[in-house]
């Protein structure tokens, strides 16, 4: 399956031949999960989220502070 992903502007796209969770993908990219939000279809999707066909994912950058 193909897994699109959209960060910082910039696309990039992976093939996984089995499902994945969107946790596991962003390991893959060397993202830390607490980092983003991952939307799908325009909704915040868990990172436990299971991929099983081709899709499309946007991580939304998280500010945090104090």
């Amino acid at each position: 399956m193909q897994v699109g992903i959209t960060h910082e502007g910039e696309r990039v796209s992976h093939i996984f031949d089995n499902q994945i969770t969107i946790s596991d993908v962003l390991e893959k990219m060397a993202i830390p999960p607490s980092t983003v939000l991952t939307v799908v279809d325009e909704k915040i999707v868990p990172h436990t989220s299971i991929i099983t066909d081709d899709i499309e994912i946007e991580l939304i950058i998280v500010s945090s502070g104090g």
